[in-house]
């Protein structure tokens, strides 16, 4: 499902939050796993895959949309196919 209220600003704060929670937080722990990033509340969270952190998400009654970052890698990947590197937004449908 396409949220017609991303905008290229969500884009832009949740890549600045990301950044910012790498330099306060080790997170060599957390390579290879996926982190959604609200860019409305600054809130991280953190699970094996972008339809896990949408179902934790879910089930605290929060469905707005994310930013994804593959923790440790420049690309996020899903599906056997490349939808960005970390220079563009993820959302997952």
């Amino acid at each position: 499902m396409e949220h017609a209220n991303w905008t290229e600003g969500d884009s832009h704060k949740a890549k600045h939050i990301w950044t910012e929670y790498q330099k306060q937080h080790d997170i060599t722990e957390r390579i290879g796993q996926t982190a959604g990033i609200d860019p409305k509340t600054g809130q991280v969270w953190f699970g094996d895959s972008a339809l896990e952190i949408v179902q934790q998400r879910l089930a605290e009654g929060l469905t707005s949309p994310l930013f994804f970052e593959r923790v440790g890698y420049v690309s996020y990947l899903r599906k056997a196919a490349v939808v960005g590197d970390r220079h563009n937004t993820y959302s997952y449908r």
